[in-house]
Order: C-alpha cells, then structure tokens, then sequence
C-alpha cells in the first residue's frame, strides 16, 4: 500500500504544479505561464482555401465580423450576431501571438476562424488567423488576435472596453476603440 500512496502523492504534486504553471489571471489575463509565449505561424484567412483543424464558433457568435456603431466608441468590429470584438495589449501584432490561454480564455473567448469568415466592412486583406498555443486557428485583424468577453451578454454591449486597460474593443482597421468624443454644445470647453 505505501507504494500506492506514493504514486498517488507524486501524481497530486504534478498536477498541482501543472495547474501552477498553466494559471492565468481570470479577470483580465495573462499567458498560462505567467510571461510571453513564443510566436505563433500566422497564415492569411483564405476563404478558397481549406482549413485544417475543424473550427469552432466562439459561444454565443457568428464566424463573421462586420462593423457596427456605438454610441461611446464610435466604429467597432462585432461578431456576425453583433457581439463586440476585443484586442488584448499582451499579444502582439507583428508578429502575430495571442497570449490568453487557459481561464484568461474562458473570461475572453477566442474568435475561432472558419473556413469562410463572412465580412461586412471589413478589408479581406486585413483579415488572417494564428496559431495558439492549443493548436487552434484564431482570426486576427491587422495582426492582433480577437476575442470576445463573456460578460457581454446581449449584441452590442462593451463590458470588455478598458478593463485593466489592456482590453479595448477593435476597429475596423485593428486599432483600440476610443471614447467617442461628446459633441460640443458651442461652449468651446
């Protein structure tokens, strides 16, 4: 019996240390190692071409992004059921990394790529995918990675914008969405 004991100790301490490792901040995310992770292939969306791994639909939205407007942030991209899309300032761009991996994916799910993305005022040729870490094909916008965010519960909320200032909802072109700014009633101020 003491061997069994043992074996099961050693397997409880390897998971306990594998869930360590993997740990991600769920409220606004990190990598699963705490650090940056090494760059990921990134290859263009391509409609006529077909992909390689089966894609998966993020919860809750289309594969397609489209613009829509908000009233506080002016032009943003959403998914083809209107859900607002995010960038996360720890991925990069240039080239190509997402950086939110395990609960941080939970909170901030992966815009997955399809075979054939349906876009509505966005450039195709802004449109590409990356590898992350699981393997997985996510869509990219100008480079940066998109997400949605579960707490978005209904099209056109923006929960996600600003929170820990490294989430923004994206622009058509890829960039973070900004306050729109208030008309100015002539006072000038």
């Amino acid at each position: 019996m003491p061997d069994f004991r043992r074996t099961a100790l050693l397997a409880a301490s390897a998971a306990a240390a594998i869930a360590l490792v993997t740990a991600c901040d769920p409220s606004g995310g990190t990598d699963n190692a705490g650090g940056t992770t090494a760059p990921a292939a990134s290859t263009p969306a391509n409609p006529t071409e077909p992909s390689s791994s089966a894609p998966t639909a993020p919860a809750g939205g289309g594969t397609g992004l489209q613009t829509a407007a908000s009233a506080t942030l002016g032009t943003i991209v959403t998914d083809g059921t209107g859900y607002t899309l995010y960038r996360f300032d720890k991925d990069t761009a240039k080239p190509p990394v997402s950086n939110c991996n395990g609960d941080c994916a939970k909170l901030w799910p992966p815009v997955m790529a399809s075979d054939n993305p349906q876009l509505k005022g966005i450039d195709a040729k802004l449109v590409s995918t990356v590898t992350r870490a699981d393997g997985s094909k996510q869509l990219t916008l100008n480079g940066w990675p998109l997400y949605r965010y579960t707490p978005d519960t209904k099209p056109g909320d923006t929960k996600g914008q600003g929170v820990k200032g490294t989430w923004w909802a994206v622009t058509p072109t890829g960039g973070k969405a900004a306050a729109a700014s208030p008309a100015t009633g002539g006072y000038g101020y």
